[in-house]
C-alpha cells in the first residue's frame, strides 16, 4: 500500500484542482449572463485583448502562411503536385494553424497579463477590498475578461486567416512563380464554410480557456511576488495545454469520419 500512496496523493490533488476549476468556471459563466454588466470594463478588455494583440497575431500568421507555402512546394514538387499548394495553405490556416497559433500567442500575452494583474490584486488585498465595498470580484474582474476574450478571439482568427493566406499568396506568386489569378481562384475554390466555422468555434473556445485560466490562477495566487510569478507561469502553461486539447476535441466533433 505504501507504493500506491504517492499515486493516490497525486490523484486526489488532481481531482481537487479539477473541482476548483469547474466551480470557478461555473460561477464565472453565471456572472457573465446575470446583471449587473459593466460595458466600460468589457470595452477596455476588448481593446486590450483584440486591438493590442493584432501586431503579434498578424506577424505570426503571415510568416506561418509563407513558411507553409514554401514547405508545401518542397514536398509537392517531388510529385508534380504544385497546384495543390493553395488548397493546402487555405485548409491548414483556416482549420488549424489560424485558431491554434492565435490562441497560443494570445495566451502568452493576455493570459499572463490577466494572471499577473489579478494576482497582484489578490496579494495586495484589493480583491478583499472590493468585497468589502459590496462589489462582486467575479462581476468586476472575471466576467468582463471572459466576455471580451470570447468575443475578440474569433475576430483575431479571421484577421489571422486573411493575413496567413495572403502570406502564402505572396510566396506562391512572387517567389515560386504561380500565376496570381489562378492562385486566387484555387484558394477560393478550396475554401469551405465548414473549415472557417470550425476555426471560429475553436477561437471562441480558446478565448474562454485563456480568460478562465488567467483569472483562475491569478484569483487563487498566494505568497506575494513569488506567488504572482507562479500564477502567471501556470496560467500560460495550462491555457496552452487546454487549447491543444480543445483543438483535438473540436476537430473530432467537426470532422470525425
Amino acid at each position: 500500500m505504501n507504493v500506491l500512496a504517492p499515486l493516490g496523493r497525486v490523484t486526489l490533488i488532481f481531482l481537487a484542482a479539477t473541482g476548483r476549476i469547474v466551480l470557478f468556471t461555473a460561477s464565472s459563466l453565471s456572472h457573465c449572463v446575470r446583471p449587473p454588466i459593466y460595458p466600460r470594463l468589457i470595452g477596455r478588455q476588448m481593446i486590450d485583448i483584440g486591438y493590442y494583440s493584432l501586431p503579434v497575431v498578424g506577424l505570426t500568421a503571415v510568416f506561418t502562411g509563407m513558411v507553409l507555402a514554401l514547405q508545401s512546394y518542397t514536398g509537392f514538387s517531388r510529385f508534380a503536385a504544385e497546384s495543390a499548394i493553395p488548397n493546402v495553405v487555405v485548409v491548414s490556416i483556416t482549420r488549424e494553424l489560424g485558431p491554434v497559433l492565435t490562441g497560443l500567442m494570445v495566451a502568452g500575452r493576455i493570459g499572463a497579463s490577466m494572471a499577473a494583474e489579478i494576482g497582484t490584486m489578490r496579494v495586495t488585498e484589493q480583491i478583499d477590498a472590493l468585497s468589502t465595498l459590496s462589489t462582486n470580484p467575479f462581476k468586476y474582474l472575471v466576467a468582463p475578461r471572459l466576455i471580451a476574450a470570447f468575443a475578440m478571439l474569433p475576430l483575431l482568427v479571421v484577421v489571422a486567416d486573411i493575413i496567413g493566406i495572403m502570406g502564402g499568396y505572396m510566396v506562391g506568386v512572387h517567389k515560386l512563380g504561380f500565376n496570381a489569378s489562378i492562385y486566387l481562384d484555387n484558394s477560393w475554390d478550396a475554401m469551405e464554410v465548414l473549415d472557417v466555422v470550425s476555426g471560429l468555434v475553436k477561437a471562441a473556445a480558446n478565448g474562454l480557456i485563456i480568460a478562465l485560466m488567467g483569472c483562475y490562477h491569478g484569483y487563487h495566487s498566494r505568497g506575494g511576488a513569488q506567488g504572482v510569478g507562479a500564477a502567471t507561469t501556470n496560467a500560460v502553461v495550462s491555457a496552452s495545454i487546454l487549447i491543444l486539447t480543445a483543438n483535438y476535441v473540436i476537430t473530432e466533433l467537426f470532422f470525425a469520419i
